[in-house]
C-alpha cells in the first residue's frame, strides 16, 4: 500500500508541470566568455542560462531539451519565427534526473533509478502528456548517480551506470557498465563492463562502434589513474574496473585478483582527473573539414588535484580508430586560479554550430565558425 502511495505522489509531482519563459543574454549572468580561447575563426555565445546544465538533447522540431539535476528539472528550449527563445520547465519534483535522449518524437529521461518516456513532446510542450515509466531497476545509490543515455544505430537505448564507490568490488551486472534496452523498457542487458564512470558516449559516424569517455578512480595519486577514451566495437567487453586502469595498471588493493590480462586498453589515455563527461562526433559542416567526423570531448575538470587539470574541449583526429592528432579546442574556463565553468556535454545543432553546457556556471554555450 505505501509503496502504491509513494508512486501516486511521484507521479503527481512530476505531472505539477510549471513553465517560465525567459530571455537569455550574457549580461545577465555576467560570464567572462571573453577568457575562452578558440581556434582561428571561431567564436562563442552564451545561448541560454539553465541551473545545473547537464545533458543536453534535440528534437526533430529543433527543441533543446537539458537535464538539471540539482533543481530536479527539465528544460525546454525553442525559438520560432526570429523571436526570442522561449525556456519552459517541462518536468520538476523528479529525483536526479540527468540523461536525456530524444527518439522518434518520444523524450527519455532518466531519474535515479527510473527511466521516464514523455509522448510526443514537441506536440506538447505546453500542456505535457503523463510520463509513462517504462523501467524501474536502476540502481538507488547515491554515489555515481548521473547517468547518461543515447540511443545507438540500432534503434535501443543505451544507458551508463556508475560504481556505486570510488573503487570497489560491487555487482558486476548492475555496477560500472554500459547496459542497453527496448525503448518500451523490456529486455535490459548489459553491453560492456569494468567502466567506473561514463557520463559520455556516442557512436562512430562510419562504423557505428560506441566511443565512451570513463573517468578513472581517485586516490591513487594526483597522476594516476589516466581517464580513458575507449571504444566497444562489440558486446561483452569488460574495461578493467576496478582490478586494473587503461589497461596496464593493476589496482593497489584489487588488482591481483583479476590482472589486466583480459582488459581492454583505453584508445587514448586523457590526463588524471580531468574527468571527461561528454563526447561527440561532430556530424555538422560549418566548422572546417579537419572537424568533420571527428570527435570533441569535453573535460569537466578536476576536483581533488592540487594543480588543476581539464576545464576544456579537446579535439581528436581519429584515423582507422587511432588517435593521429589531439589539441586543445577550447580552454579558459580555470583562470587565475579559479574554476568559473566546467564543460558538461555536447551537441551538435542543425545548423552545425556546437553547444556545451556548462553544470557550474548554469549555462548553455554556442560554438559557431565563420570563415575570414
Amino acid at each position: 500500500m505505501m509503496h502504491k502511495i509513494f508512486f501516486m505522489i511521484l507521479l503527481l509531482l512530476i505531472s505539477s508541470f510549471t513553465y517560465a519563459e525567459t530571455s537569455n543574454s550574457q549580461q545577465s549572468t555576467n560570464l567572462p566568455l571573453e577568457k575562452i580561447k578558440l581556434p582561428p575563426g571561431f567564436s562563442i555565445q552564451l545561448w541560454a542560462t539553465i541551473p545545473d546544465a547537464k545533458s543536453l538533447a534535440i528534437g526533430k522540431q529543433g527543441t533543446v531539451f537539458v537535464s538539471s539535476k540539482t533543481t530536479g528539472s527539465i528544460y525546454a528550449i525553442s525559438q520560432s519565427d526570429g523571436k526570442e527563445k522561449q525556456v519552459r520547465i517541462i518536468a520538476n519534483g523528479l529525483k536526479s534526473p540527468s540523461g536525456i535522449t530524444y527518439h522518434e518524437g518520444t523524450l527519455y529521461v532518466t531519474a535515479l533509478n527510473r527511466i521516464f518516456r514523455f509522448d510526443q513532446i514537441e506536440n506538447n510542450l505546453d500542456q505535457i502528456n503523463e510520463p509513462v515509466i517504462i523501467y524501474d531497476n536502476l540502481p538507488k545509490e547515491s554515489f555515481h548517480s548521473t547517468r547518461y543515455m543515447a540511443v545507438g544505430h540500432d534503434n535501443l537505448l543505451y544507458i551508463s551506470v556508475g560504481a556505486p564507490c570510488d573503487a570497489c568490488e560491487a555487482d558486476p551486472m548492475r555496477y560500472a557498465l554500459i547496459a542497453r534496452l527496448n525503448p518500451n523498457g523490456s529486455n535490459f542487458e548489459v553491453y560492456a563492463q569494468g567502466i567506473r564512470n561514463s557520463l559520455g558516449f556516442d557512436w562512430h559516424p562510419k562504423t557505428h562502434e560506441l566511443w565512451f569517455s570513463d573517468i578513472g578512480r581517485d586516490w591513487m595519486g594526483e597522476d594516476l589513474p589516466p581517464d580513458e577514451l575507449n571504444y566497444a566495437a562489440t558486446q561483452g567487453l569488460h574495461f578493467g574496473f576496478p582490478n586494473c586502469h587503461a589497461g596496464k595498471i593493476l589496482d593497489p588493493k584489487y588488482g591481483a585478483k583479476r590482472g589486466c590480462d583480459k582488459s581492454q586498453a583505453p584508445i587514448a589515455e586523457l590526463e588524471p582527473h580531468v574527468s571527461p563527461h561528454g563526447i561527440k562526433f561532430y556530424s555538422g559542416r560549418m566548422f572546417p573539414p579537419e572537424y568533420h567526423d571527428q570527435l570533441i570531448i569535453a573535460e569537466h575538470g578536476s576536483w581533488n588535484r592540487r594543480a588543476p587539470v581539464g576545464f576544456r574541449l579537446q579535439h581528436f583526429q581519429l584515423k582507422n580508430n587511432q588517435i593521429v592528432k589531439k589539441e586543445i579546442f577550447a580552454e579558459g574556463w580555470f583562470n587565475d586560479q579559479k574554476v568559473w565553468g566546467r564543460p558538461t556535454d555536447l551537441l551538435v545543432m542543425p545548423d552545425g554550430a556546437l553547444l556545451v553546457s556548462d553544470d557550474l556556471a548554469g549555462a548553455i554555450y554556442r560554438i559557431s565558425y565563420q570563415d575570414n
